[in-house]
């Protein structure tokens, strides 16, 4: 079995945000970066900073919901991350989503979620849109996140819906207007996380907004064409869809998890028209990442092609061996020259894996 890491004192208090103590943009956090790109932090005033227009983010074509690598004591690995987004930036990624579902922003702080916002756009910022994940099912949380956001240069905000204390419609328009004053967002609709769908009426009473950007949508290509029909930029939310959602449907593009793997075969798929031959050569690649909730696939295979420690933050835990089997045969089909990394891609053995349950 992986080995589970033996608990040591947890350096973050029990909430993400609290009110006595406000997370600082920048905390110390010794996240073993010495390695790094760039460790300089973005000027912080109480003005704000020059950032991306609406329609800069609107015209995104490829979003990746990058991953959040791990050192073995659960610290960030800042060398590992930069790699990957420099792939991303080499692959064609337009823009990145930082500290989303994929890259794990629910089990970080406060502290880490913007120093991690923050560090991207310093050191990357310049080449690739950066777009943070300051939701909360908390409105309190989502609007000091999403200040501090900006504040450390993030070029948009996504937004989740609150989940587990859901609301009424109401109280879903009431809570996405205190944040969209701020700057560019992306409302994002994924149901079967929030367990609330974001109903259409919703998004057009918040469409007359200038801060909003669009919706990453994951109900699928009805309800994509029901907004593209009104002029609402849509971002396809499932990888196994966004063909069709791009070329058929209207969407603009993608926020991808596949992209984190074969950046350059996705931006194929959202660049260079219809392309049912590419698409169905992805498929099986997408099937099998989300054969589990994400991001237990991603997380998995970028362990078993070399480019991430194998490293665990918990819950989540690595793909049993026949998965991690069947994904070095999708290697293999689908061409290991397309795939991050230049190490061949290994079937890792279970005590590869270390879980950390005090990060």
């Amino acid at each position: 079995m992986p080995y589970l890491q033996p608990p040591r004192p947890h350096p973050h208090p029990t909430s993400r945000l609290s009110p006595a103590s406000p997370p600082s943009p920048f905390p110390f956090f010794p996240v073993g970066t010495s390695r790094s790109c760039c460790l300089h932090p973005v000027a912080v005033s109480g003005h704000s900073v020059s950032r991306t227009s609406t329609d800069g983010i609107k015209s995104l074509r490829l979003i990746t919901a990058v991953k959040t690598p791990y050192l073995p004591d659960g610290r960030f690995d800042l060398e590992a991350y930069d790699s990957l987004i420099n792939t991303q930036i080499n692959g064609g990624a337009e823009g990145v989503i930082v500290g989303g579902t994929t890259g794990e922003g629910h089990l970080m702080s406060w502290d880490e979620h913007i120093m991690l916002i923050g560090h991207t756009v310093n050191c990357f910022g310049a080449n690739i849109k950066v777009i943070g994940n300051t939701g909360s099912n908390s409105t309190r949380e989502a609007v000091h996140a999403t200040e501090q956001g900006f504040a450390v240069g993030m070029h948009a905000a996504l937004h989740v819906n609150p989940y587990y204390g859901k609301t009424s419609t109401e109280g879903l328009i009431s809570h996405f207007k205190e944040v969209l004053p701020m700057g560019p967002t992306i409302i994002y609709n994924v149901p079967s996380r929030t367990s609330q769908d974001i109903p259409p009426p919703v998004i057009e009473a918040l469409s007359c907004y200038s801060n909003m950007a669009g919706v990453k949508e994951c109900v699928g290509h009805e309800r994509v064409k029901c907004y593209t029909d009104k002029g609402i930029t849509i971002w396809s939310g499932n990888d196994d869809e966004c063909h069709d959602s791009r070329w058929k449907y209207g969407a603009t593009g993608v926020i991808s998890v596949a992209s984190n793997l074969v950046p350059g075969l996705m931006h194929s798929l959202m660049f260079e028209g219809d392309n049912a031959t590419l698409n169905e050569k992805l498929l099986p690649l997408m099937k099998w990442l989300f054969c589990e909730p994400n991001p237990i696939g991603l997380n998995t295979a970028l362990a078993q092609l070399g480019v991430v420690r194998p490293v665990f933050r918990l819950p989540y835990t690595p793909l049993p061996l026949e998965k991690r089997v069947e994904f070095v045969r999708i290697v293999e089909a689908i061409g290991r020259e397309n795939f991050v990394g230049q190490k061949e891609a290994q079937v890792l053995d279970d005590d590869d894996f270390v879980l950390i349950s005090r990060y």
